[in-house]
């Protein structure tokens, strides 16, 4: 059965594309894809031919599935052939990931960027026609995020669902909804004993990545006395070892833990409850946004702890969860970032 926005797509792509063309739109033709790993349409206009791809958001989820369904069927395709995404509005993010995989795009909005062998077609600007009073489902919400964690804690090896539940900490009901949508978007993926696994490791965390906000955490910002940030790490770790023996490092203090890539100034530490006047007084925690130096974060859900351990002494968050948490990082966080996925988030066994 065709959904709401398939038969808006076969409705209203004929028209765009001819005037985009600049053709008569009798000359546009619509024809079904062959069922089940085919395309969703394949599209005649005057001399060019396009292989069309529907999504009804531009996330980078969705995003990433249909452009490895689109380089997949455009192997078996003509050379003439041009791949073509389309969705109801292309965000920014949409936009540069198209660019980035050098995918042709175009938007019930009316924009498009559409590079082909003879064809060059570029337009901004129009308007969202699609905004919703309503939020999309996060597939990366904070709880639902646990089973993303543990696939990419365990790149080798392959989950039963309740194995992954268990490990994430959620009901078996919960995990196998999500799950199902993971699977939904192609970014997980269920062998034939039923075992789980992502997709491509790499675009999992790209996914989640985008999707991923570390201010969405409670932060509370301040300073304490230290000559150097290596000096400060271990000043605050030292206290929180006896008194918030559930902590752990992330950001910049704990890349350095992990690559001794970058010096840094910051230190950033989750805690298992609210900081009370005793602790501030050990640490000498003075609360200041201005100049901190030190982010003492409760966090919006427990998962960021899973995964975690013991570098130089110091227990911090999974790579993951440090790659993460450097997105929202001042300083030199973006090379921290790139340095940490080298070393440690480089997967080489993919499915």
């Amino acid at each position: 059965m065709e959904s709401p926005f398939e038969k808006q797509v076969v409705s209203e792509l004929p028209g765009l594309l001819a005037r985009l063309l600049e053709m008569p739109e009798n000359r546009v033709s619509v024809h079904a894809g062959a069922k089940g790993s085919g395309p969703d349409f394949i599209i005649s206009a005057g001399e060019h031919t396009f292989l069309v791809e529907f999504k009804s958001s531009s996330a980078r989820a969705p995003l990433i599935l249909a452009v490895t369904r689109l380089r997949e069927r455009r192997g078996d395709m003509k050379k003439d052939v041009t791949p073509l995404l389309v969705v109801p509005f292309m965000g920014e993010t949409g936009r540069r990931f198209c660019e980035e995989h050098e995918i042709a795009w175009l938007d019930l909005s009316g924009n498009a960027c559409i590079k082909a062998p003879g064809l060059l077609i570029n337009v901004e600007g129009k308007p969202n026609r699609f905004k919703s009073a309503g939020r999309p489902p996060n597939l990366f919400a904070p709880k639902s995020s646990r089973i993303v964690r543990q696939l990419l804690i365990q790149p080798d090896r392959a989950l039963n669902q309740r194995e992954l539940s268990q490990a994430a900490g959620l009901d078996e009901g919960y995990t196998s909804r999500i799950v199902r949508r993971f699977e939904e978007t192609g970014l997980v993926v269920r062998d034939e004993e039923g075992l789980l696994k992502p997709k491509n490791s790499g675009q999992l965390l790209d996914a989640w990545h985008e999707a991923y906000d570390f201010m969405k955490h409670h932060i509370i910002k301040g300073h304490v006395a230290a000559r150097s940030g290596e000096e400060l790490l271990h000043k605050i770790a030292s206290v929180l070892e006896k008194q918030a023996p559930g902590y752990a490092a992330t950001g910049l203090c704990a890349a350095w833990l992990y690559t001794h890539f970058a010096n840094f100034r910051l230190a950033t530490f989750y805690l298992p409850n609210a900081p009370g006047d005793e602790l501030s007084g050990l640490l000498g925690f003075r609360e200041d946004e201005k100049g901190s130096n030190t982010w003492l974060v409760l966090p919006n859900d427990e998962g960021v702890f899973h995964g975690s351990e013991v570098r130089e002494g110091i227990r911090c968050v999974h790579a993951v969860q440090v790659y993460l948490d450097l997105k929202d990082h001042p300083e030199r966080s973006s090379e921290a970032a790139s340095r940490l996925r080298q070393d440690y988030l480089k997967w080489r066994h993919d499915a």
